[in-house]
């Protein structure tokens, strides 16, 4: 270390208090509120650090400026702004390593008060509401950032009144991340960010935050073409989920657990699970849906996913009959409406109308394409192999839509 400050390698540093603090990349990455990446560019001397980020990380980490010595008149590269940048930048890096003063801890501590928790979720709840009609990536950074924050703030919550609230603040942040990372076709940062919104939730020890992000974990992977898995995970949910659990919880969750049965072709288990979930419905009190479920899930959600149960059962007077039910004096968000209309295109080309089937799937390319969701032109490729009809002319556009999309220009037809 004294070899690393007396040239100013700052990789070498950042990798020795790594080592010391026996910290991945990852660990350091949360300590100093910056992403793994950043780190692993600093550890490769590709990054360098300006006052202002010395400045920001003391006071992440509670800090005291005065450790952090940017020259003085008796330095001898006083007249050399660059090495009293680097040199700067070495001290705070090497003060990462240093425990934090018995004045520094309560002063983190009491950053920490009632609005904490709830300034955060006001933030995912923003960031939700924009991902109806705003493309996944141009959220993802922010949403990234936001989960980071959220995760330093959790760790100085610990030991204060208001650690569990924060908590389910960071789950939230996490599984929303989740989302917009499923949404870009990325599923190992889904998954990872799924099983961080788990992990907090249980810190938070709330029991239906635990239930929902788990059942959504389980939504994901059935979703991702591992049935068997996603139900495992959804019946797990409802073993913590429990006797007695509001009638919201227990319907949302019947019908994930539906979605893998009808996706390993049970249909007595999948049509057992919508009988469950419309029962719940009738006696819930929708007006309020309990936290987390922002909205009411009611007779058209329900109908919505009996839709889709009939989908992949390949039962296409029914799903249909359902999709009218599900939107029925309802519009749902442009990228959800543009997942159902291809669903709707299974459901018409299983019972052999391949013109509205390929009308319906080109509309969700579109909607795809213009909000970059890799999640909606991944499952329009998907309804394309599967199709096993009479060759059509729709089949052929909705071809050379898709080699466009994919290649980045147009298609010879």
């Amino acid at each position: 270390m004294a070899a690393a400050l007396s040239t100013c390698d700052i990789a070498a540093i950042v990798e020795e208090v790594r080592r010391h603090r026996g910290w991945s990349q990852g660990e350091l990455a949360r300590a100093v509120g910056y992403s793994q990446s950043w780190v692993s560019r600093v550890v490769n001397g590709q990054q360098s650090l300006t006052v202002d980020q010395v400045r920001e990380l003391a006071g992440r980490l509670g800090i005291p400026l005065h450790l952090l010595r940017f020259g003085g008149a008796g330095d001898p590269d006083e007249g050399d702004p660059t090495r009293r940048r680097e040199f700067g930048k070495a001290a705070a890096v090497t003060a990462l390593a240093l425990p934090l003063s018995a004045a520094a801890a309560p002063a983190a501590q009491a950053e920490i008060h009632e609005e904490t928790a709830p300034t955060l979720r006001a933030i995912t709840g923003g960031q939700r509401r924009l991902d109806a009609a705003a493309p996944a990536r141009d959220l993802a950074r922010g949403a990234i950032a936001h989960v980071e924050l959220a995760g330093l703030t959790l760790d100085r919550a610990q030991n204060t009144p208001f650690a569990a609230d924060v908590a389910a603040a960071a789950s939230e942040a996490a599984g929303f991340a989740a989302w917009l990372h499923a949404d870009m076709g990325d599923a190992g940062s889904a998954r990872s960010y799924y099983r961080a919104a788990v992990e907090r939730a249980r810190r938070a020890r709330s029991r239906l935050l635990d239930v929902y992000m788990l059942g959504s974990l389980a939504a994901f992977e059935i979703d991702a073409d591992d049935p068997a898995l996603g139900l495992a995970l959804a019946h797990e949910a409802g073993r913590r989920l429990g006797p007695g659990a509001h009638p919201t919880a227990t319907a949302w969750l019947a019908c994930v657990r539906a979605q893998g049965h009808a996706a390993l072709g049970r249909g007595a288990e999948a049509d057992r699970e919508i009988a469950l979930a419309e029962r719940c419905v009738e006696r819930s009190d929708n007006a309020h849906p309990p936290w987390p479920w922002v909205f009411a899930f009611d007779t058209p959600k329900v109908a919505g996913y009996r839709a889709l149960v009939n989908v992949r059962l390949k039962r296409p007077g029914q799903a249909r009959a359902a999709f009218a039910e599900a939107f029925a004096g309802t519009r749902p968000g442009a990228k959800q409406g543009a997942v159902l209309k291809v669903e709707m295109a299974r459901a018409h080309a299983h019972a052999g109308d391949a013109d509205e089937a390929f009308r319906l799937a080109g509309e969700a390319l579109s909607t795809g394409t213009r909000l970059r969701s890799e999640r909606v032109v991944d499952r329009v490729r998907r309804f394309r192999k599967e199709y096993r009809g009479p060759r059509a002319r729709a089949a052929e556009r909705l071809d050379a839509r898709l080699t466009e999309v994919l290649t980045g220009g147009p298609a010879a037809v």
